[in-house]
């Protein structure tokens, strides 16, 4: 990793990716052996999956950020958690030289974007890996939910996403 400080030129807009990794990472299948049995049935109830999805944004040093997206896929079977799937894909970014509702922007639109591909692959391998069937988690538009998240910080309903 380079050195964690955005001072090559001051006043220059820049955007760097430094780091990719994974904060965290889980899964359960409290069901098992038995939900396996289940999914083949007939009669059983029909897998539901609930997503929920965050991101967090924490300042390292002077134009520099670690960027969190959390993901959690829990799939239930009727009362029953078939499995639960938890991921914590991070990234260091250098944001420097932008207004504060660009840097904003970029933390809480763009980073997670760039993440994303990241989570979803190992959210993939953990359901397939545990005896499920495959789970393909479809795009999300990141640019949307930014843009909801401003609209309710700005009605109250939310505080400022660096200081979440």
């Amino acid at each position: 990793m380079t050195d964690l400080t955005a001072n090559d030129q001051p006043g220059q807009p820049q955007l760097m990716l430094q780091k990719v990794y994974v904060k965290d990472v889980s899964f359960e299948a409290p069901g098992a052996p038995q939900i396996f049995q289940e999914l083949g049935e007939g009669n059983s109830p029909a897998p539901q999956v609930q997503l929920n999805l965050a991101h967090k944004v924490n300042p390292l040093a002077e134009g520099v950020y670690e960027v969190v997206l959390s993901i959690t896929l829990t799939c239930t079977m009727g009362e029953r958690t078939a499995y639960l799937a938890e991921v914590e894909q991070a990234g260091v970014f250098v944001v420097a030289g932008f207004g504060d509702v660009e840097r904003d922007g970029i933390l809480g639109s763009y980073c997670p974007n760039v993440l994303f591909p990241y989570a979803r692959q190992i959210i993939s391998g953990l359901i397939q890996e545990g005896g499920f069937p495959p789970f393909l988690l479809q795009p999300i538009n990141f640019d949307a939910l930014y843009a909801e998240q401003q609209r309710r910080m700005l009605s109250g309903e939310e505080s400022h996403p660096l200081n979440s």
